[in-house]
């Protein structure tokens, strides 16, 4: 027999038993169709925390001030200023892990264009923020270094904030806007940057030169910093080593001895990204162990099913090897049928699971990504479940004697 009339036998004998067929096939369904989900919603949920972090900025460390003690209660870091402007020009020069380093001073203020107001947070920085936290103008420009060394009343705002104030699709470069009734001229405007996974919106934001702020917003407090200092690593790899660098060059600093506790701390935001993803993967690796679970149990269920169908017709069989049937045809028709069930079981479960995983992507507002190469996986892996599990069953019905089998009642 060839190829063609052995696939053609072997479907004749599974459409005999429809239900059965389909039934034995259902655990090689919900396998595949668990890995393909799994897979799915997984890389997106990889994709978006990678994002996120992303639109925190490049290979970020935050560097946050020391806390206040009153009465045994302590007010927790930040609290209290400790951080300098020789500290911040420190890190920037001294440290060959750190790429760029800006401060962050932070108000609640109300800002007022002409014809409406809006209350966002201001922030005071230098033209360094930008480039750490990779944020780009959509129109205009940015401050320079020459706005923070001369205290320019200068803004660049957000993009929630231009539409508060302006409008969507309306650009305010050259406008003028208030803020504590200090007027400030529009010098550009930023990319939307998006929502952070705490849900704060990046663009409710306006950001002028720290000089001015300090001199028209918030108050001077000297040469201390009254926010935080953002860093950018030279590379993501480098993250570790910066803020150990930071660490030792900020006690060095300020004095603090070996067995003290820091007036500071550094926060790093790559290290968080990758703990966060080694929880996707252990969830990942969960729920692949639980669809290879299923693969298995559809395994059996194809050698079971089969076993029974050589029972079945051992009389056929019988038949067949008297008209001249060689044992390698028998053994070939029943690994088909076995090779067949497992494929259509891989293709049913590869649309079930696409299904499936669209389906939670809407209902949670979680995005997806479709692998081809793991939806070949699964179906190849399926077809092999198919052929071992199917193998000792074709092998039984290879190896019948043919007298007996037409004695087979």
């Amino acid at each position: 027999m060839n190829p063609i009339q052995t696939t053609r036998v072997a479907a004749r004998a599974l459409m005999r038993n429809k239900m059965r067929s389909f039934l034995t096939t259902l655990g090689i369904i919900i396998g595949v169709a668990a890995v393909i989900a799994m897979v799915a919603i997984g890389e997106g949920a990889k994709a978006r925390v990678e994002q996120a972090f992303q639109s925190m900025g490049a290979n970020l460390l935050i560097v946050v001030p020391g806390t206040t003690t009153s009465g045994g209660a302590h007010g927790g870091f930040g609290s209290m200023p400790t951080l300098t402007y020789d500290d911040l020009r420190a890190i920037q020069n001294e440290l060959t892990s750190v790429r760029l380093a800006a401060p962050a001073l932070r108000s609640i203020a109300q800002v007022i264009s002409e014809e409406q107001n809006w209350t966002t947070t201001v922030m005071g920085t230098t033209p360094d923020y930008f480039a750490v936290r990779s944020w780009p103008v959509a129109h205009g420009r940015i401050f320079s270094s020459v706005d923070v060394e001369g205290g320019t009343k200068v803004v660049v705002l957000g993009q929630t904030v231009v539409e508060k104030l302006y409008g969507a699709n309306v650009d305010p470069i050259g406008q003028s806007l208030r803020i504590k009734n200090t007027p400030f001229a529009v010098i550009g405007v930023l990319d939307r940057k998006g929502q952070a996974p705490n849900g704060q919106d990046y663009d409710d934001n306006v950001f002028i030169p720290s000089s001015t702020f300090q001199s028209k917003i918030q108050g001077g407090l000297q040469k201390f910093i009254g926010g935080i200092i953002v860093v950018s690593a030279v590379s993501a790899d480098q993250t570790s080593r910066a803020q150990a660098q930071i660490t030792a060059l900020l006690r060095d600093r300020h004095h603090i001895q070996p067995d003290a506790e820091a007036d500071f701390s550094i926060r790093n935001l790559v290290e968080m990204a990758g703990a966060r993803q080694e929880g996707m993967q252990t969830l990942s690796m969960l729920l692949a162990a639980i669809a290879a679970v299923s693969l298995l149990v559809g395994g059996i269920g194809i050698m079971n099913i089969m076993l029974v169908s050589v029972t079945e017709r051992t009389r056929e069989i019988g038949v067949r090897m008297a008209v001249g049937a060689k044992p390698s045809h028998i053994l070939m028709q029943f690994l088909v049928e076995a090779l067949t069930l497992s494929i259509a079981g891989g293709v049913i479960g590869v649309a079930l699971g696409l299904v499936t995983a669209e389906r939670l992507a809407v209902a949670l507002q979680w995005p997806v990504l479709y692998r081809p190469d793991i939806i070949i996986i699964s179906v190849v892996f399926s077809a092999v479940v198919g052929v071992v599990f199917g193998l000792y069953p074709a092998y039984k019905a290879s190896r019948l004697d043919p007298i007996e089998a037409l004695r087979y009642e």
